[in-house]
């Protein structure tokens, strides 16, 4: 029994002696790793003096108080929440942290935010490998890259500082690893917007967007949730080959819906509706014959068109660019940029389409040539070409006149006579004729002199006999000159009156002949000629004048008659 006491009475002793132990040292552990409320008491140096209200008091780094470079906000009598480190140190102070208690009861917050799926408010303040890191009013998470934005972000300077919602994707407190989105907010926000957006849409409407993305047949607007193509012909009524040639990715713009399909929910959008259209009232504007200055914006395989005001183009088919460069690329004679003088040829302003003449503005070559070189005028010009019908002389840079083979001599046959030129000689010749239909002028070389047969042609008439010189002789008949200067041709049936006599070689060159005029060709210079149709004549002369075989005599007696009745008139003369 006395050791039952003396044990209960040890026991108790020893438990006064610990609660004793515990008052005078303060080994009560209880506070350390828990967030208390204190007083600031004072401010020493860098810290700030908190009464916790347990024995001693505890000292906090003013540095806590407020984020790195500037100046902490605690004044003595602002009561604060700490985080106790360890009850005493070394010293006899309680270690008290500001940050950790910020931390804490950040985390805690976080916690409930990220179990109820809510957004939470932060700050990007700094960059790290792969991405950011921001501050959750006291916790740091980690951003990565490809969450700041639904797309890529080049600067992200001015998102960094301010504050931003983001949505926590995981967190780790035993790490201490938290990873947020900013994306996942915007593409939840874009829906949001999208489903309101969509709703109230209505062709016509004219929205605010931001070019999000440039391609060759277009642009892509982000209206706020929701995507619009922009294509390249809706941008501007002026002629634009490549969209990035009035657009840049980020711009803002305005436009008007132009189509909208609710079930593919494809929206269609133009920038040039909502500007004035330059086509109304073009046809008075430019009217059919007026003469205007435009700028060359493309060039094909048929033609050019031309920019005649911002919106307002015509095209100059291929057929009238030129009046001399026949099937020839329109690249070869206007370039794009180039500022040209064009003739309104046609307007049809409901189809928007306007028919330009190039040549017509510049004038046609053959109309000016005929202006100042009529029929009868003296040119001279390089041979240019030479072909098996003539020669082409150049006359303008772009236009040649044609001297016909026939017109190369008076004297000397075509093929011989061309045969005495060639390329890029300077000849003389007249103007023969300008068709400027035709596009076509005709020159002369022998017309230069007079023709010497001339006088030979105005005296010959039909039915004349004449003296011939025989200049050539062939199957068919013998070539001849009348007057050395007049080629005349007899046919072999009309050599002789008697067929036993139509031989050709009964002649001989240089051999005198009577023969009595067929044909006249002026343009050629040629008669036709008749032996045969002579003697006919001169018999039925004859015949009228010495009788008939009726009366006894014979055709031979009569024929001599005349004969010897000719040879004595020539004695006499």
């Amino acid at each position: 029994m006395a050791n039952a006491n003396s044990f209960a009475t040890a026991s108790a002793e020893t438990e006064d002696f610990a609660a004793l132990l515990d008052e005078t040292l303060g080994a009560d552990t209880g506070f350390a790793g828990s967030v208390v409320t204190g007083k600031v008491i004072r401010i020493d140096d860098d810290y700030a003096v908190v009464d916790v209200g347990l024995k001693s008091e505890g000292r906090v780094p003013l540095k806590e108080f407020a984020p790195q470079g500037q100046k902490a906000e605690v004044q003595p009598g602002d009561v604060i929440e700490l985080f106790v480190e360890r009850y005493e140190d070394r010293d006899g102070a309680i270690v008290l942290s500001r940050e950790k208690a910020r931390r804490e009861e950040a985390w805690t917050n976080l916690e409930k935010a990220f179990t109820a799926q809510q957004r939470v408010n932060g700050v990007i303040f700094g960059r790290v490998k792969g991405g950011f890191t921001v501050d959750l009013g006291g916790a740091v998470a980690f951003l990565p890259g490809s969450q700041v934005d639904i797309r890529p972000v080049r600067d992200v300077g001015p998102l960094m500082g301010s504050p931003q919602p983001f949505q926590i994707l995981k967190m780790d407190r035993a790490r201490g690893n938290i990873v947020v989105s900013r994306r996942a907010v915007l593409e939840e926000t874009r829906a949001e917007q999208r489903s309101e957006l969509i709703q109230g849409l209505k062709e016509g409407m004219i929205l605010d967007g931001v070019v999000k993305n440039i391609t060759d047949y277009g642009a892509f607007v982000d209206l706020g949730g929701v995507d619009g193509l922009l294509h390249v012909t809706d941008i501007a009524w002026r002629r634009i080959n490549h969209p990035s040639e009035a657009l840049t990715i980020g711009q803002a713009v305005r436009v008007q819906v132009i189509r909208f399909n609710s079930e593919t929910q494809r929206i269609s959008l133009g920038m040039k509706q909502l500007m004035s259209d330059p086509w109304e009232g073009v046809a008075i504007k430019y009217p059919v014959g007026a003469k205007f200055s435009g700028r060359v914006t493309n060039i094909t395989d048929y033609g050019a068109f031309v920019e005649l005001e911002p919106g307002v183009e015509g095209l100059v088919h291929v057929s009238e660019m030129s009046w001399t460069k026949k099937n020839v690329h329109p690249g070869k004679i206007v370039a794009t940029s180039q500022e040209v003088d064009v003739l309104i040829l046609d307007v049809d302003e409901p189809k928007r389409r306007i028919s330009l003449g190039l040549k017509q503005a510049q004038g046609n070559p053959w109309e000016l040539f005929l202006e100042s070189h009529g029929p009868g005028s003296i040119v001279e010009g390089e041979i240019r070409n030479i072909t098996e019908f003539g020669l082409f002389v150049g006359l303008a840079p772009e236009i040649d006149g044609m001297v016909h083979m026939s017109d190369l001599s008076w004297d000397v046959a075509g093929e011989q006579a061309m045969a005495a030129y060639q390329k890029g000689q300077i000849v003389k010749a007249k103007v023969l004729d300008v068709d400027v239909e035709k596009e076509r002028i005709s020159l002369g070389i022998k017309q230069l002199e007079a023709d010497p047969a001339a006088e030979v042609l105005d005296r010959v008439r039909k039915n004349d006999i004449v003296t011939c010189i025989v200049t050539k002789v062939e199957q068919n008949g013998i070539e001849v000159k009348v007057d050395d200067v007049l080629t005349g041709f007899i046919r072999r049936a009309e050599l002789a009156r008697d067929r036993g006599d139509q031989r050709p070689d009964k002649f001989a060159i240089g051999e005198k002949v009577d023969a009595k005029v067929v044909a006249i060709d002026r343009a050629a210079r040629r008669l036709s000629l008749t032996i045969k149709g002579k003697e006919v004549e001169e018999e039925r002369e004859a015949m009228k004048e010495f009788g008939t075989t009726d009366s006894g005599a014979s055709l031979g007696d009569i024929l001599g008659a005349a004969i010897r009745r000719r040879n004595s008139m020539v004695s006499e003369d």
